[in-house]
């Protein structure tokens, strides 16, 4: 049922590698600087950091084509910004303002793009994903050819309403990717804590579904095996697990001090494994930059990242009379 990893490095030109640094880059400042609007209580309610996950999305996101749906769970910025969502948007939806996605009345969990086929951010662990599988229904009646992404993590995949969207994908050839962000905790337990079965991809077996296992710290991977998944669900194939192997630096959410691991494994990941640093060593050692032109472009992320948080600080509060909007669909 599995496809191998390549142990080999795709063929990949610096366009791409740059491209790829540039987008992981800028979902780490987003979220250094939501993370500080949070600590001054600019933004309320929960908030969950993709800090460290981010060659999960960005790799998917290569992999996908115009059309294609996304559909996710609470730590859900870094998707919004790899799919094309604006900053500024993202940024005022978290502080609750009519300049965000969502008019502000969705925050951090809850704003859509139907313009960029996101679908969410949803706050009831595994509900999404269903939701994705519903989506995939939709494209596979209209034969449009469109994959659907349906993210979800660890902790949710052992939730039941996950294996019945299995049963009912697999039956219907439905083109889903599951792609499961296995960042070792859900919430504050560790996998190995709370998962008896050594992988969470091998449980699609039961169904028929293929998949396999990524390496979530290396985006060229991630890229590498999503584009199989693709293939193959616009093959007419049906759905595709992929079991991205993650890891977040901080806490499960904003309010969370992740006492349950130690700095130094943390620390560990940071040092060896980071996704960001990956693509900037390649980047320098393959003389694609030099180390100037990268303060450069970090310079122009903080940028844009900072213009954000200014927009955030001075769109409007919804007015009252928003509580009586976008409750009844329009007939």
């Amino acid at each position: 049922m599995s496809a191998k990893k390549a142990d080999a490095k795709p063929n990949v030109s610096a366009e791409e590698l740059m491209g790829h640094y540039r987008e992981m880059l800028l979902i780490r400042r987003f979220e250094e600087k939501a993370g500080q609007l949070y600590g001054m209580g600019l933004i309320g309610g929960f908030c969950h950091l993709y800090i460290g996950q981010e060659a999960v999305v960005v790799g998917l996101e290569a992999a996908a084509e115009e059309g294609d749906k996304r559909v996710t769970s609470y730590r859900d910025h870094g998707h919004m910004l790899a799919c094309g969502m604006d900053p500024k948007g993202v940024m005022a939806e978290l502080t609750g303002r009519t300049g965000g996605y969502s008019k502000g009345k969705g925050g951090s969990m809850h704003m859509f793009s139907k313009e960029k086929h996101f679908y969410g951010g949803h706050g009831i662990v595994a509900a999404q994903v269903p939701l994705g599988a519903g989506l995939a229904f939709a494209d596979k009646y209209l034969g449009n050819g469109r994959v659907t992404f349906a993210y979800f993590g660890d902790g949710a995949a052992n939730q039941g309403q996950v294996y019945e969207t299995y049963n009912m994908a697999e039956l219907w050839d439905l083109p889903v990717v599951f792609v499961i962000e296995n960042n070792q905790y859900a919430m504050g337990m560790s996998v190995k804590r709370s998962t008896k079965s050594p992988s969470l991809w091998e449980r699609g077996a039961a169904y028929g579904i293929p998949g396999e296992e990524v390496d979530g710290m290396d985006v060229l991977a991630v890229k590498e095996a999503g584009e199989r998944a693709v293939a193959h669900c616009r093959a007419g194939k049906g759905p595709y697990i992929l079991e991205v192997k993650t890891y977040r630096y901080r806490g499960h959410s904003m309010s969370d001090p992740a006492k349950y691991r130690t700095r130094e494994e943390v620390q560990k990941m940071k040092d060896e494994r980071d996704p960001i640093e990956q693509i900037r060593d390649m980047l320098l050692t393959g003389k694609h930059a030099t180390e100037d032109d990268l303060k450069a472009i970090d310079k122009e992320i903080k940028a844009i990242v900072n213009e954000s948080a200014e927009f955030s600080k001075t769109s409007p509060e919804p007015d009252l009379s928003e509580l009586w909007t976008d409750i009844y669909a329009d007939q």
